[in-house]
């Protein structure tokens, strides 16, 4: 993305953002009362930060790939730029709407056949019923699952559950795309078509804030990288140097 198209102003604004979860332990149960009689105990709850004083702001244009181990706090952060999760302490300020390709089929219903789904899936996204009726085709076409419209979810493949998803998300309108490893499914001429798709909406002017282990995919689409360790935002700077750091310390 050429610094032309870059807005002046934040998209997104994150600034000391935390948030704290809290793992639980039950009492030890009957097994554990009549073989040790006398032994049992209650065990505390442990809280732990997944995220905690994070602060960056994101630009209209921007492709930001976030890199970081498993348990980092990476799909924390999408998570709570996409507004299903409310911080302990700090902010997240967004500018326009969210397109979130994350956890791409939930909110499918298995006993609703794939027709039904796309009304149901882009429905509680904020799509208008006239505005699925107008991409209908085209969600249908990039699925490739015309032959299965009216077979109940549950009977499709893995396969093409992800492509009905992935199709049904890639048609949102919103400004700022949120991808959480989806590019990671699929077989190859499926994630070449997710590329191309993603393309085509960053030449549209959106901005990309991908989360994904793969470099190949960082490096097609992003130039700025976001390192998290332990849920702190540890680097913050051009996307290979981003990924120099991380190879070093990771």
């Amino acid at each position: 993305m050429s610094e032309t198209m870059v807005g002046t102003e934040p998209v997104i604004s994150v600034r000391g953002l935390g948030v704290k979860f809290t793992l639980g332990r039950r009492n030890q149960g009957l097994r554990e009362l009549i073989l040790r009689p006398g032994r049992a105990k209650q065990f505390k709850a442990k809280s732990f930060w997944g995220l905690r004083d994070v602060s960056f702001d994101v630009h209209a244009g921007e492709a930001i790939g976030v890199v970081g181990r498993n348990g980092q706090g990476k799909s924390t952060l999408l998570k709570m730029v996409a507004g299903v999760m409310i911080p302990d302490e700090g902010s997240v300020a967004v500018t326009g709407v969210v397109a979130p390709l994350i956890e791409l089929t939930g909110g499918f219903v298995d006993d609703l056949t794939g027709r039904e789904n796309i009304y149901l899936a882009a429905g509680l996204r904020g799509m208008s019923k006239a505005t699925i009726d107008e991409r209908f085709e085209r969600i249908v076409d990039f699925a490739e699952v015309r032959d299965f419209l009216d077979t109940p979810f549950r009977h499709y493949s893995s396969g093409m559950k992800v492509r009905l998803a992935f199709a049904v998300m890639s048609q949102l309108d919103g400004n700022i795309l949120l991808v959480d490893e989806v590019l990671a499914v699929g077989d190859k001429a499926f994630r070449e078509k997710c590329y191309r798709r993603i393309r085509e909406l960053l030449d549209e002017g959106r901005t990309l804030f991908l989360v994904s282990h793969n470099d190949g995919d960082l490096r097609r689409f992003c130039t700025r990288g976001l390192y998290l360790r332990e849920g702190r935002l540890v680097a913050d700077g051009p996307l290979e140097d981003i990924l120099k750091r991380y190879a070093a310390e990771g």
